[in-house]
């Protein structure tokens, strides 16, 4: 969700992390409290009727010039395995995964659905911006 501010005829709209309720905070592990995050916000795209979705603890968002992985802190608006997410027919659904910090020296990262099957979700060379919320589309 974005704030704005309108200043004459100009709608500014400043870069800010989205608002995370009480009980998402809560349920962080609290290690990750004092951390920064990183957010990817995704739109999933449905091809075909009954699709389901679910994301798995072994989601990372990989540096593409070292071996650092950022964790899966915590996922909204979509189950986690062994559970399933039922998307609508033919259409979009939106989830929110939260990371735990990249290194300061990464200009780029891949998301990574590390599982022991085929379908994980992979996102190759996302350049990284100051504010570290970023939106992605995946299609299956």
């Amino acid at each position: 969700m974005f704030s704005s501010m309108t200043r004459g005829s100009h709608v500014l709209i400043p870069e800010t992390k989205p608002l995370v309720d009480v009980d998402t905070v809560a349920s962080i592990s609290p290690e990750y409290l004092e951390d920064s995050f990183v957010y990817v916000h995704c739109e999933f795209q449905s091809l075909s009727p009954g699709m389901l979705i679910r994301i798995w603890k072994t989601t990372f968002l990989n540096d593409c010039d070292s071996a650092s992985k950022s964790q899966l802190v915590h996922a909204e608006n979509i189950s986690m395995a062994p559970q399933w997410t039922m998307v609508p027919d033919g259409g979009f659904y939106n989830f929110l995964l939260i990371f735990s910090a990249l290194p300061k020296w990464c200009t780029r990262f891949d998301l990574a659905e590390e599982i022991p099957q085929a379908g994980g979700f992979l996102v190759r060379n996302i350049q990284r911006n100051k504010s570290d919320v970023y939106r992605i589309t995946l299609q299956e």
